[in-house]
């Protein structure tokens, strides 16, 4: 599985090559998050693929990056997303990387 670190992901992000979709629980999200990157939970994603983000390749985002890594791998295998990547080391990895976010320091 591919992976990008928090800084490759954001500047992807920031300049328009890529999407980032979180896929946390809403009350991690409402506790910390990114802005501009929606939410679809794990825990919904089958009911919600419609939301995905289409037109770039897509990241992956977690709390920590094994959920996400667990969806990458799922969308990857359905193989109607194009590219779909993992963000390693999720909110933690990218507030870690100095990268702006709202909210509670990740944990």
């Amino acid at each position: 599985m591919k992976e990008y670190s928090a800084r490759q992901a954001h500047d992807m992000w920031a300049n328009g090559e890529v999407a980032i979709v979180d896929v946390r629980e809403q009350v991690e999200y409402d506790s910390t998050h990114v802005e501009g990157v929606p939410l679809i939970p794990m825990s919904e994603l089958t009911a919600r693929t419609g939301e995905l983000p289409t037109g770039l390749p897509l990241v992956i985002m977690c709390r920590s990056g094994a959920r996400s890594a667990k969806v990458t791998d799922h969308l990857n295998a359905e193989g109607t997303w194009g590219e779909v990547t993992n963000l390693a080391g999720g909110i933690i990895g990218w507030a870690a990387e100095g990268l702006p976010y709202e909210g509670e320091p990740p944990r």
